[in-house]
């Protein structure tokens, strides 16, 4: 049931960024949607259950994009590590306060990890001059918008989780 879960959601977010988010008008463009739902995955749910998907995503979202190899994989897995560090490390009473830091340091470490690979492909590839200010543009995007889709997946997870429950109990007692 988790992992059906977590499937729809991923293939949501990608529709949507690649179909929806991409054609509008968002100054800076829009972050990485997934990154959210890693930041989740490494809060809130165990290493068992997440790891996995975490890898698996990581994979799927390289097949689908034109970027080399294992960049989405390297970047998602090492979130997910520093996510589960972070929250070992900082006990704090607002969840919140740290996703949205922690949303916002992934997107900047997302774009800054593929600076660096762009750097590596080879002195014909540039960095614009507007590079900087939309990395920070999307930086708060992050800041404002991860807790929100956090405390999304959060709900939807336990609704989904009654749903199955009931279709269960029901198709016991019938």
């Amino acid at each position: 049931m988790i992992y059906f879960f977590y499937t729809a959601i991923c293939l949501g977010l990608v529709i949507a960024q690649t179909a929806i988010l991409s054609r509008l008008p968002v100054p800076g463009g829009f972050y990485d949607l997934l990154i959210p739902f890693i930041v989740y995955l490494g809060l809130l749910r165990p290493l068992r259950e997440s790891l996995p998907f975490v890898i698996f995503l990581g994979l799927i979202v390289d097949s689908l994009s034109g970027s080399p190899f294992g960049l989405y994989l390297t970047v998602y897995f090492w979130l997910y590590v520093a996510v589960k560090g972070v929250t070992r490390l900082v006990q704090a009473p607002d969840r919140l306060l740290i996703a949205a830091m922690v949303v916002a340091a992934g997107v900047l470490a997302e774009n800054l990890i593929f600076m660096g690979a762009l750097v590596m492909a080879g002195p014909d590839r540039q960095i614009g001059a507007h590079t900087f200010g939309d990395i920070a543009i999307q930086g708060l995007w992050a800041f404002f918008t991860g807790p929100l889709f956090i405390l999304f997946y959060k709900n939807a997870q336990k609704w989904m989780g009654n749903v199955f429950r009931a279709f269960y109990a029901r198709r016991e007692q019938g």
